[in-house]
């Protein structure tokens, strides 16, 4: 029996990073009408306080609106990157074979791996934390001609795979296969 439990506790552990799909552009667009609806919410709190004249509930008020259109903001600047990024990925990708053909040497990189199996990710799946860890972050993706990491994202290694995430969720944006040959 305790065997069987351990088993059970190590498959969850395993299966804790495995990735699950979740579009990466549908979330912001649903985390941006939540985020208005907070902003009407909010907003008939403050005149509720206003009508009822205590200006302490009223100080209250504002500064939980002035939050709510904050985080709008947030959400609204990290869609726009994301969108943009999806723009300038596709113009690279034909720069970037051309320039790997002359630059071989630099891609070759042996047989590296993780202390986990492969995964085949694709933008806007959701991944765990152990795989895109300091440990496997690519610190110098320039070097490779990487394009540069939107805000709150990185470059990683995973196994002859760069993958970029957007480390504060875990959303994969963009993969390039066979990139380490």
């Amino acid at each position: 029996m305790r065997n069987l439990v351990t088993a059970a506790l190590l498959a969850a552990t395993a299966l804790s990073g495995v990735v699950t799909a979740a579009p990466a552009a549908a979330q912001s667009r649903e985390e941006l009408r939540r985020d208005r609806q907070d902003i009407r919410h909010e907003a008939r709190q403050l005149d509720r306080a206003r009508a009822r004249g205590d200006w302490r509930d009223v100080r209250e008020q504002r500064r939980d609106l002035r939050e709510a259109r904050q985080e709008y903001r947030e959400d609204r600047r990290d869609l726009r990157q994301q969108r943009q990024w999806q723009r300038d990925r596709r113009e690279w990708r034909a720069d970037m074979q051309r320039w790997r053909a002359g630059h071989r040497d630099l891609y070759a990189r042996g047989g590296w791996q993780a202390p986990f199996r492969y995964q085949s990710f694709r933008p806007g799946a959701r991944i765990g934390a152990n795989y895109y860890g300091t440990r496997y972050v690519i610190a110098d993706p320039w070097r490779y001609r990487l394009p540069a990491a939107p805000l709150r994202a990185r470059w990683v290694r995973h196994y002859d795979d760069a993958v970029l995430v957007d480390y504060r969720r875990g959303i994969v944006l963009d993969v390039v296969r066979g990139f380490y040959f």
